[in-house]
């Protein structure tokens, strides 16, 4: 790949060349621009075995994702109809009982009732009633984590939700490819709220889909750029969103005869609903993956100096989003945040490990920046500049985690009995509760508890946010 005309150093993995022998051969060997898969381009590249290790984890892993991604996609498509079929038919008594009769429901995947597995793990889909439109702070966290939930979910499950449970209206949801790959792996849906004084326009991205290897691959690769020396940047996300081969970033592509990028797209739909409502602003969210594409979007928006987007953008809130690049590019991205006053609201619950990756040591250089809102399993909130345990695997954290795990799973036994029914947990959560006994941090990810944080949290400290961005 060339990319010198773009960026001041790249990292670029192509983990599809890499063979056997390639591996091994990284592993004894600091020459990285030697190895077919490792398209390297900066001046003082890290030879570390360390740094090199990281690589081969990130190669080996996708290579794995590459050929599980048909049997993930045939067990997700299962485990979905199976979650479906129980829920159509009433539960499990009635769906043997409708076997019998003759009367068995199949459900339609293109329907509005029919739930993706996150759904499932929280099945809630109408706003918080306790929290009103003109309580900024709270109200748009609060529809932001909402959105970021319901972007998991199918076109007409989505429209019926915004339309006749939430009375706003809906702009659609769209799927988008990406120039490697040319696999659709960024979904989104965008939809207005006018129920607040100016319109605001949410526009959510999707996180991870947990039975989507693609996604899952966009994760763990750790190809980065350092576009135009503002900082090292995710690779893996940056393609997602519409980095294009040996071209970059360009201001503007031709919509006729390019793929359909998420950047572009979303952008300009945006242009055209700022430009019919000249008081509207839109709001940035994602969940996950969501949450890193959400702020990345805004990175893009800077780097093309698009003004009058960046001045109409209210906030970007991201609930469990993992790192985006180095400590460079946070101080680029800060001080930009500042000058155009956007709100950037990183919400991490407790010990859930995504927010805590890449890592932030001497081999990866991932540095979040901006507030972190941190919520314990208790959701009592602070704002803090980094969560605890910022690399999640440490032994000195290994037992309270541990601990931590078994707490949440009896407080979702518990927890409906004291904050009423809609609190209460399905068994279909609670054995993803289980399995987070194992291991600790990976059940915290749901949007279960990121739900519950914004009805139940409460934060302190909240006017320390802006400080700890300037």
């Amino acid at each position: 790949m060339d990319a010198e005309h773009f960026c001041q150093g790249y990292l670029n993995l192509k983990p599809r060349d890499a063979s056997l022998v390639d591996l091994i051969l990284l592993l004894f060997s600091a020459e990285l621009e030697q190895r077919r898969f490792v398209d390297c381009h900066e001046r003082q590249p890290p030879r570390s075995f360390g740094y090199r290790w990281v690589i081969f984890i990130s190669v080996i892993a996708q290579k794995v994702l590459f050929f599980l991604r048909k049997p993930m996609a045939i067990a997700g498509y299962a485990l979905e109809m199976w979650l479906n079929l129980l829920s159509s038919n009433g539960g499990f008594y009635m769906l043997l009982i409708n076997v019998l009769k003759g009367r068995l429901v199949i459900p339609d995947r293109s329907s509005a009732t029919f739930t993706s597995v996150v759904g499932y793990s929280d099945i809630r889909v109408e706003l918080d009633a306790q929290v009103k439109p003109n309580d900024d702070s709270r109200y748009y966290a609060s529809l932001s984590l909402m959105a970021a939930k319901l972007v998991y979910e199918n076109n007409a499950f989505i429209s019926n939700i915004v339309k006749n449970h939430w009375n706003m209206e809906f702009l659609g949801l769209y799927r988008f490819s990406n120039d490697y790959q040319k696999l659709f792996s960024v979904q989104a849906f965008l939809h207005q709220d006018k129920m607040v004084n100016p319109d605001v326009i949410v526009v959510a991205f999707r996180g991870t889909q947990p039975f989507d290897a693609t996604a899952w691959c966009t994760d763990v690769d750790i190809s980065w750029y350092d576009i135009q020396n503002v900082g090292k940047i995710h690779g893996g996300f940056m393609k997602a969103l519409g980095l294009q081969k040996n071209r970059g970033w360009p201001k503007d592509i031709d919509p006729e005869s390019e793929p359909s990028f998420a950047y572009y797209s979303i952008r300009k739909m945006l242009r055209e609903r700022l430009q019919n409502n000249k008081e509207a602003k839109f709001i940035l969210t994602g969940h996950s993956l969501g949450g890193a594409l959400a702020i990345l979007f805004v990175f893009v928006l800077v780097f093309h100096k698009e003004s009058c987007l960046l001045e109409r953008l209210e906030g970007v809130y991201t609930f469990g989003q993992p790192r985006v690049g180095d400590e460079q590019f946070g101080k680029f991205m800060e001080r930009n945040l500042k000058d155009y006053e956007v709100n950037y609201k990183r919400y991490v619950y407790c010990n859930d490990m995504v927010p805590r990756l890449p890592y932030d040591d001497r081999n990866l250089f991932f540095k979040h920046f901006g507030a972190c809102f941190y919520y314990d399993s208790f959701y009592q909130g602070k704002v803090m500049k980094e969560e605890p345990n910022k690399n999640y695997f440490s032994l000195l954290w290994a037992l309270p985690k541990y601990v931590n795990a078994y707490w949440e799973l009896i407080r979702g036994a518990v927890l409906p009995y004291i904050e009423g029914p809609d609190y209460r947990e399905g068994w279909f959560l609670r054995l993803y509760r289980v399995i987070g006994l194992a291991i600790p941090g990976l059940s915290a990810h749901g949007l279960q508890d990121y739900n519950n944080a914004t009805r139940l949290g409460s934060l302190a400290s909240v006017p320390q946010a802006q400080d700890l961005i300037q």
